[in-house]
C-alpha cells in the first residue's frame, strides 16, 4: 500500500492532481476540498490509498488520516465502490458523516449525487457503529475546523466551485448559480471546502 506521497504538486485539475515524487508524477484523485489545499509548485504531503483492479492501480488522496479511515471503511457498504466514497467526502467531513449515519439522517446522505433513499438506508444499517464517534458538535453538511486552508488570491473561490460541484454530478448552470448564492459567505470566509459544502446545501434544497 501507497500511505502517503510527499512531493511537488506539478499540476491540479477538478478532479486530480499531479505529484511528483523522485522525478516521478503520481496522478492522485481526490475531493475538491483536498485539491483546493494544494497549489501547484509547492511541496506536498498526501495520505493516500491505493485502489487495486484487475485492470487499474487507482491513487486516492485525502486531507488528513481520519479521512483516509473513513473512504476505505466507506467501500464496506454495500454498493460503495471508491467513486461514491470520494463522493460522500466530498459532500460530508468525516465528522459529519459519523454524525448522519449516528442519527440515522438519511436525507443527509442523499444529498449525495449517487445516493437514493434505499443506499442511503443501506450505508447507515451496515455502518453504524462502524464510522467511530463524531466530535461534540459535528452535523451533516458542516465543514468543521479541518474544512482546509483559505483561497488566496492566485486561487480564487468561486471557479474552484463551480469545477467542483461540476465534479459531482450537477450542471454547469445550476453549479454557477450555487456559486452566486454563496457569494455572501465568500466575504467572510473564502475557504473552499466551506463554501463547497454550503453550496451543496443549497442544491440540495432545489
Amino acid at each position: 500500500m501507497i500511505a502517503f506521497l510527499s512531493g511537488r504538486v506539478a499540476a491540479r485539475s477538478a478532479q486530480t492532481a499531479v505529484i511528483e515524487v523522485g522525478g516521478v508524477g503520481m496522478t492522485v484523485h481526490a475531493t475538491p476540498a483536498t485539491l483546493a489545499r494544494l497549489r501547484v509548485g509547492e511541496t506536498a504531503t498526501v495520505p493516500t490509498s491505493l485502489v487495486v483492479r484487475e485492470e487499474s492501480l487507482t491513487l486516492y488522496g485525502f486531507a488528513d488520516d481520519d479521512e483516509r479511515a473513513v473512504f476505505e471503511r466507506l467501500q464496506s457498504a454495500s454498493g460503495v465502490g471508491p467513486r461514491l466514497a470520494l463522493g460522500i467526502l466530498a459532500v460530508h467531513t468525516p465528522d459529519a458523516l459519523r454524525a448522519a449515519v449516528a442519527a440515522e439522517d438519511t436525507a443527509a446522505l442523499t444529498r449525495v449525487p449517487g445516493i437514493g433513499p434505499k443506499g442511503a438506508q443501506r450505508i447507515v444499517l451496515e455502518l453504524r457503529g462502524k464510522l467511530g464517534e463524531p466530535a461534540p458538535g459535528a452535523g451533516a453538511g458542516t465543514g468543521g475546523p479541518g474544512g482546509g486552508p483559505a483561497a488566496t488570491a492566485a486561487s480564487p473561490w468561486r471557479p474552484q466551485v463551480v469545477s467542483g460541484l461540476v465534479n459531482l454530478g450537477w450542471s454547469a448552470k445550476d453549479a454557477e448559480a450555487a456559486a452566486e448564492a454563496v457569494a455572501a459567505e465568500a466575504e467572510h470566509t473564502p475557504d473552499v471546502a466551506l463554501l463547497l459544502r454550503s453550496a451543496l446545501r443549497r442544491l440540495s434544497r432545489v
